[in-house]
């Protein structure tokens, strides 16, 4: 795994079903995610969104590089799961406040 900052790292380690006290050392309380032309704002919205996602078609990531741009943290990644054309490579744009992910935009 490339080295990424910690906020970025826990994102990638936790679970699907992580607990929101656990969520919330990882992410603002007024964090917002796009994923699949959705929006999911706030500690719940992530929450649901991720065990969702999950459940619905099961996947595992693997971080392959990690650059800046302008401020934002890319983290390119290998997604490989139950879905065509697996496995795939998906940027992940971090924007972090306070070291806590603020805003996260996956493409």
């Amino acid at each position: 795994m490339p080295d990424l900052p910690s906020a970025i790292a826990a994102y990638f380690e936790a679970s699907a079903d992580a607990d929101t006290e656990a969520l919330g050392y990882i992410f603002t309380p007024d964090a917002h995610v796009h994923d699949e032309k959705q929006g999911y704002v706030g500690i719940d919205a992530i929450r649901n969104w991720r065990i969702e996602t999950q459940a619905k078609t099961p996947f595992t990531t693997r971080p392959v590089d990690v650059y800046d741009r302008d401020g934002t943290v890319v983290v390119s990644v290998e997604v490989s799961g139950a879905f065509p054309n697996s496995p795939v490579m998906l940027d992940h744009s971090f924007e972090l406040t306070d070291g806590r992910i603020s805003s996260l935009d996956i493409r």
